[in-house]
């Protein structure tokens, strides 16, 4: 290995893991944001739904651990968000266009997510009450955040650290 080539994957594995943690984390913070404030105009405390992300591990028992079921919850709901953002990430590795166009790509990438969570993940959870999806007002603004926060987000941080 020449120097040339060992600064360049010096430079590169710190971009990726920024762009793979601000994507993350961001669109984290928007869904886990956006899902306190809907539920509370719905009488669901905050502490409810942290646990209620828990309760996709632990099943219906999560409501019962107080902040330490909301804590997991918390934890689990970033690394399903950050694992997002490595998928992005690493198939725009290869799919360059996808950093190219991140306003186009963003949203549909969102869809992705919000179909992957609701016919794949939800359906598997640990709490039966996740296992079936009805559409409702609830569904509706889930998918638009996806689209319009999540997936952006995700896309963005990408073609930042990507340059």
């Amino acid at each position: 290995m020449n120097a040339t080539s060992a600064n360049h994957s010096v430079v590169q594995k710190p971009r990726a893991l920024a762009a793979i943690l601000w994507g993350g984390v961001i669109a984290g913070a928007f869904d886990l944001t956006y899902a306190t404030v809907f539920y509370s105009f719905r009488g669901v405390k905050p502490i409810r739904v942290s646990q209620s992300i828990a309760s996709g591990l632990l099943g219906p028992k999560a409501y019962e651990g107080g902040v330490a079921t909301a804590i997991l919850g918390v934890v689990l709901h970033f690394v399903i968000a950050i694992g997002a953002a490595t998928v992005f990430y690493l198939v725009s590795r290869k799919l360059t266009f996808l950093t190219q166009k991140p306003i186009l790509w963003g949203p549909l990438y969102g869809a992705a997510i919000y179909f992957f969570m609701h016919f794949v993940v939800l359906p598997l959870a640990a709490n039966p009450r996740f296992r079936t999806t009805t559409i409702s007002i609830a569904t509706i603004s889930d998918f638009a955040v996806h689209m319009i926060l999540i997936g952006p987000s995700i896309a963005l941080a990408a073609r930042r650290f990507s340059r």
